[in-house]
């Protein structure tokens, strides 16, 4: 056994940090699936080089004048390596000319704030006038509260750009990934076309705990995983992390619009 070893939470077998990355940071065993973060997705969803960044140079400002918050905006910037807690951009998979919005759970808890919600819009709007389908991989604890009200405008601000989305009659495809709760998931993450999931992965809008404190009852084993949600029928399809570029492309290839011949 090497001397440097990740132990898996699900199975408790030890692989080391090269198997794992490997597997697309998975349990080569069990299949259990690791946070990953969007320049990660990008390795293996987007056609090598086609990735084109939107609303690169968008910043969180401190609208409620919240002390230390810009401190953390800073701290969260460097640790995640990104700007904000999603990126959005054009790419190919497979070929096949996409709007891509990847979330960062280590990004403040792939919050939703002010600059999250208009990347969000710019992107589902940019699809609408560039007639392209649109992807979107969620993870986040919710609304950004730092922000207060502004970050909960966000839910409706999200949602109305699905709406225009949907009226041009261009498909949304979510993967919902670990973990996609409170605002993000009452909000633009459940209104995709169709709704995959990463297996294992926490979907709900509270979490357990606070559900069980509340209706003081226990709650089912598996609750708010995406298997309970697939039975439920919340989420369509578990898609494991090596399947998900193949499946995206030929979901894409299915929802385009092809003209319909005057012979027809």
């Amino acid at each position: 056994m090497p001397d440097e070893t990740k132990t898996c939470p699900s199975c408790q077998a030890q692989y080391s940090p090269e198997a794992i990355e490997e597997a697309l940071k998975t349990c080569p065993g069990c299949g259990y699936h690791y946070r990953m973060e969007p320049l990660e997705r990008l390795a293996y969803l987007a056609d090598p080089g086609s990735f084109q960044e939107l609303s690169a140079n968008l910043r969180s400002l401190n609208p409620i004048d919240l002390s230390g918050y810009e401190e953390k905006l800073a701290e969260a910037e460097a640790k995640s390596h990104i700007k904000e807690a999603v990126i959005t951009g054009t790419c190919l998979i497979e070929g096949k000319k996409l709007i891509l919005g990847l979330m960062s759970f280590t990004f403040m808890g792939g919050s939703m704030g002010s600059v999250v919600g208009e990347k969000v819009c710019r992107a589902l709007l940019t699809a609408v006038e560039e007639r392209l389908p649109v992807v979107i991989y969620t993870t986040s604890g919710g609304a950004r509260m730092q922000e207060g009200i502004f970050s909960l405008l966000q839910m409706a601000k999200t949602s109305s750009a699905v709406a225009e989305l949907d009226k041009a009659g261009l498909p949304f495809f979510i993967v919902l990934c670990d973990p996609t709760t409170g605002g993000v998931t009452a909000s633009f993450a459940m209104l995709g076309d169709i709704i995959l999931a990463e297996p294992g992965a926490l979907i709900g809008f509270a979490g357990p705990r606070v559900i069980e404190g509340t209706i003081r009852a226990s709650l089912p084993e598996g609750f708010q995983r995406a298997e309970f949600q697939q039975e439920k029928g919340f989420v369509d399809l578990i898609v494991p992390r090596k399947d998900q570029r193949r499946l995206l492309a030929q979901l894409m290839v299915l929802h385009s619009r092809v003209p319909v011949s005057e012979e027809a």
